[in-house]
């Protein structure tokens, strides 16, 4: 196999992993998952690694801030603009090919050499705030190095093939940049464009746990000694500050909590979409049995908040209900037991190394403090089996 069979086959394996969203919701998430999960649950087995399985941007809940919803909405541009970038390029290549013409010198490669490759690094930026996993952000680095090997493959031939032309045009485009912003940046020798990577590397890599820190910390969380809730919903914080230590108090959760342990509790809409990825809670929150369609998967792309602020309405009560929860707001309460790490602040429960247990939940109506429905929980697996799962 040659170099440029192997850089390529590199690059697909990142889409790949980076599309995890777009598979999981197709008739192939089981055969893709039966290959896939292994590789997680093996990250996962090592403190090395297992940070490569935790997300870092909000998947599950509602962006707190303006911040983090501009940082999502910038995902949405550059993957849509990358893509359209590549297919443009593409077409250009390809009709060039097919009429004849010879090499694309035109339109953007009259610009730099390679805006393909452009296009797709900035896809793959918008990919990686798409499905925040940081599997993805380390992939999307080794990616941009591939890239820059594959570049150097494809001049190499295209000299060969137009030795004048080629070289007359590459003295006036710049590889990725234009020519004089390229001059400016790019260091010239071996040592300086590896070092320049190493930096590129350490910048990505240092912004991502930023952002999960900046996340964590902005996350709307009621907590107390040994337990913490948070809503997924940030109008829902105003609710469950008023009643968790009320509803905490109630004799059917109490009983249940175990002295000194440690729970992080998911406060959420009883038709919560997602919430098959905290825990195990029916077979009608385990989405990639549901096949989903690419209409859903281009939504949540054009809009980025609408498959969690859509489907998270209160669980209104029938007016002709004879109970006493009448007008009640019902929210479930999914309990998680947290451990195997020193936990001295609530933001500890979101850490990468920390052992979460599924327990049970409950249907609460927070209005009239009754409950209404009280389930355990399997212990072992969320709704997508021992996939490593967002937290947030």
């Amino acid at each position: 196999m040659n170099r440029k069979a192997v850089l390529s086959s590199a690059i697909i394996v990142y889409f790949i992993i980076g599309f995890e969203i777009l598979i999981m919701i197709s008739p192939f998430a089981g055969l893709f998952y039966s290959v896939f999960t292994p590789f997680l649950l093996e990250l996962v087995k090592y403190p090395a690694t297992r940070w490569l399985c935790a997300f870092y941007l909000p998947h599950m809940a509602v962006p707190p801030d303006d911040f983090l919803k501009i940082i999502r909405v910038i995902g949405s541009v550059l993957f849509v603009s990358g893509l359209s970038v590549f297919i443009i390029c593409a077409f250009q290549v390809y009709a060039n090919k097919f009429l004849k013409r010879g090499t694309a010198l035109k339109g953007l490669y009259s610009i730099i050499r390679h805006p393909q490759y452009i296009g797709l690094i900035c896809a793959g930026i918008g990919l990686s705030i798409l499905w925040p996993r940081l599997l993805t952000v380390a992939l999307w680095i080794v990616m941009i190095a591939l890239y820059y090997f594959l570049s150097k493959d494809e001049e190499r031939r295209m000299l060969k093939s137009y030795p004048e032309t080629y070289k007359e045009y590459m003295e006036k485009t710049g590889m990725f940049l234009p020519i004089e912003i390229e001059r400016l940046v790019t260091p010239s020798s071996v040592i300086g464009k590896i070092l320049m990577f190493i930096l590129i590397a350490s910048f990505t890599m240092g912004s991502v746990f930023f952002l999960r820190d900046y996340t964590i910390k902005r996350l709307p969380l009621w907590s107390s000694p040994n337990i913490a809730a948070f809503a997924l919903i940030v109008d829902d914080k105003q609710k469950m500050n008023n009643r968790m230590n009320d509803i905490l108090q109630m004799p059917e959760i109490k009983t249940r909590l175990k002295y000194n342990e440690k729970y992080l509790v998911y406060f959420i809409p009883v038709d919560y979409i997602m919430q098959g990825l905290i825990a195990d809670t029916g077979d009608e929150w385990r989405l990639y049995h549901r096949h989903l369609t690419l209409v859903r998967f281009f939504d949540w792309v054009i809009h980025p908040f609408s498959h969690l602020s859509g489907t998270h309405y209160a669980c209104q009560m029938d007016m002709n209900d004879n109970s006493s929860m009448n007008n009640g707001v019902v929210r479930r309460l999914i309990f998680i037991e947290i451990s195997g790490i020193p936990i001295n602040t609530p933001y500890d429960l979101f850490s990468v190394n920390a052992l979460r247990t599924p327990q049970f939940m409950a249907d609460v109506d927070v209005h009239n403090l009754k409950l209404v429905d009280l389930q355990d929980l399997p212990h072992q697996d969320t709704g997508w089996g021992k996939l490593p799962t967002p937290t947030f």
